[in-house]
């Protein structure tokens, strides 16, 4: 998740100092570069670098660029690490066509290799670059700036919101998304685009938002949407927001928390784009282990516990957890050269989970990763890391860190058991299929239960402790749904295998003790029953986490959220996370608490 900013103005005004201001309102959306190009007198300016917007502005000033039209940048990485020739602007062989990108170009590699055969030359290490070498093609074929845009559209692959501009064209905008969110400012004599609202609010409060597949020419005095697939152009009109910037910031929602759980669609489906290259080498290297050892703290350790459950399931390899803290203590003496340490961390900063990858790599360990990050610590340690392109993630307490963790551990589980042979390829191409879904059915239940769910956090908000229940995989639902209820509420919770809540918590058990289930409909249904009996008989009040109209389990409930139906029973651990992230976001709302900064929590420990 990039944030992208693009100013038609009056040819009095001065683009670059509207820019910047408007990069500061965005910089939440990406933090590794920051970078404009402005258009003047049929010359292209630009100017980028690493670091924050006030560190590159230092060492450059942004704000000294002439021309009255331009586009601006702030990145969060996910192909090519943060360096200045990967910072966005990105422009063609000639410098006349400068363009911003938000979003993932999956056929890339083989657009470059396409363009390099045609003798274009490419600076960077970004799947971005590709479009302005291809606007360039089409515009030496003698299309119009607009068409060369669209036809260029039409070659990729992934998700985008983009913004060009052109010396050839110097008086226009071109801007277009897929997937990926762009909003139009309409002013007086001057018009906006950008990632988010908050970017043109201090200059204009009419808002046109361009729907999917769509793209749009902006002039001083007028937008003009068109269809990408046809051509054909569209008629709205622009509506008038009342947001503050803050309000704007956070889409809208109260939190930044709410607005990052309803992220989730978008940064499952992000996640899936990741390229199958990486997942392929992880595979090998994993296959070919003596002992494999998945290494996280917190949430991640969560998504890495569902990870040896699928490595088991599917790919019949055994693996260990380990808490990055206790790494030397529980394995130290075990590692060698046929180890390998995945590591998962969504800063890829975390101090201890960097500590035990050094410490096992000094000992012949092979390293891998999965982070959030790229450029961070994590990704200079391993020999392969994949992105999770999950964009920043604000609010203290992770929400789509977890599920796209899951998801990617999930997508390199299948990997790994096509790599021993251990499932069939209609198995394989079946699996792929149910994971892809998984972002619709998370929609899904976005849309359906939230305001059931408030409603069970305004009826629980006052007890005083929780138990969260569950089976295989669920486990580590239940542990993940306790830690935000922890980190949110405050409130002293517990969470267990259901099979071994007969092992000290049932004693703790009495009237109107909130036990929390998470209860697909899988094999281990029957037995989640029986752990449901036994704590109905001592008076506990059960909250079920069900499929959609399963009435054998809601019956034995006093209250249930319903999950859709259809959900491939390995991958339920993403979805049936959803609801248990929004039940500790509205009791910590009704407790008084801000969700955004938890006390004494950090985002990223950088401490042992």
């Amino acid at each position: 998740m990039c944030g992208i900013f693009g100013c038609i103005l009056d040819g009095g005004d001065r683009a670059a100092p509207i820019i910047h201001s408007a990069l500061n309102q965005l910089e939440y959306r990406g933090y590794d570069s920051v970078g404009e190009a402005t258009i003047h007198s049929g010359h292209l300016y630009v100017k980028k670098d690493v670091g924050k917007i006030s560190e590159v502005h230092s060492s450059v000033n942004l704000d000294d660029m002439p021309g009255s039209v331009g586009i601006g940048h702030t990145r969060w990485a996910t192909h090519g690490a943060p360096t200045q020739k990967n910072a966005h602007p990105h422009t063609d062989c000639q410098e006349k066509i400068a363009l911003v990108h938000n979003g993932i170009i999956q056929n890339f590699a083989e657009l470059r290799k396409e363009l390099e055969g045609r003798g274009h030359l490419f600076k960077s290490n970004t799947d971005t670059e590709v479009m302005p070498h291809l606007i360039e093609d089409y515009f030496k074929e003698g299309l119009s700036f607009s068409e060369s845009v669209r036809r260029a559209l039409l070659r990729v692959k992934g998700s985008y919101a983009i913004a060009a501009i052109s010396v050839d064209d110097p008086n226009t905008i071109i801007c277009a998304r897929k997937e990926s969110p762009l909003v139009i400012g309409v002013g007086k004599s001057a018009n906006y685009l950008a990632s988010d609202i908050p970017a043109f609010l201090p200059m204009t409060k009419m808002v046109l938002f361009l729907e999917e597949e769509e793209m749009a020419v902006l002039k001083r005095d007028e937008v003009t949407i068109f269809n990408i697939g046809s051509g054909d152009q569209t008629k709205r009109d622009p509506m008038r927001i009342e947001w503050t910037v803050e309000m704007a910031q956070k889409g809208g929602k109260p939190h930044f928390m709410l607005k990052e759980i309803a992220e989730q669609p978008l940064a499952l489906q992000n996640a899936l784009r990741g390229e199958l290259i990486y997942y392929n080498l992880m595979a090998t290297i994993l296959a070919k282990a003596r002992n494999i050892i998945l290494l996280a703290c917190g949430t991640s350790s969560h998504a890495c516990i569902v990870a040896t459950y699928l490595f088991s399931k599917l790919a019949h390899v055994n693996s260990s957890v380990s808490i990055a803290s206790e790494f030397m203590e529980q394995f130290g003496n075990s590692v060698d050269e046929g180890t390998v340490v995945l590591a998962v961390s969504q800063s890829g900063e975390t101090a201890d989970t960097l500590s035990a990858i050094r410490s096992a790599k000094d000992k012949g360990a092979t390293i891998l990763g999965i982070t959030n990050v790229m450029g961070s610590s994590l990704t200079r340690l391993a020999s392969v890391y994949i992105g999770q392109n999950s964009g920043p993630e604000i609010a203290v307490a992770a929400t789509k860190t977890f599920t796209s963790q899951v998801l990617i551990l999930s997508k390199l589980a299948i990997a790994l058991a096509e790599k021993r042979g251990t499932i069939r390829s209609d198995e394989i191409d079946s699996l792929m299929t149910d994971l892809g879904r998984i972002p619709w059915y998370v929609k899904k239940e976005l849309e359906s239960n939230d305001e059931k769910i408030k409603r069970l956090a305004a009826k629980y908000r006052d007890r005083f402790s929780f138990c969260f229940l569950g089976r295989g995989l669920n486990v580590a639902t239940a542990l993940e749904g306790r830690l935000k209820l922890l980190e949110l509420a405050y409130t002293p919770s517990l969470a267990y295998s259901a099979g071994e809540s007969k092992h000290g918590f049932i004693a703790l058990v009495n009237e109107n003790y909130p036990v929390i289930f998470i209860a697909p409909n899988d094999d281990l249904k029957s037995r989640l029953i029986g752990n449901i009996m036994e704590m109905k008989a001592r008076g506990a009040d059960i909250i079920a986490i069900t499929e959609e109209k399963d009435k054998e389990l809601q019956t034995l409930a006093d209250d249930w959220i319903e999950v859709p139906k259809g959900i491939n029973p390995l991958f339920t651990p993403i979805v049936y996370a959803i609801p248990l992230q929004l039940f500790a976001y509205h009791v910590s709302v009704m407790r008084g608490h801000d969700p955004d900064r938890p006390r004494n929590l950090a985002k990223s420990v950088t401490v042992e």
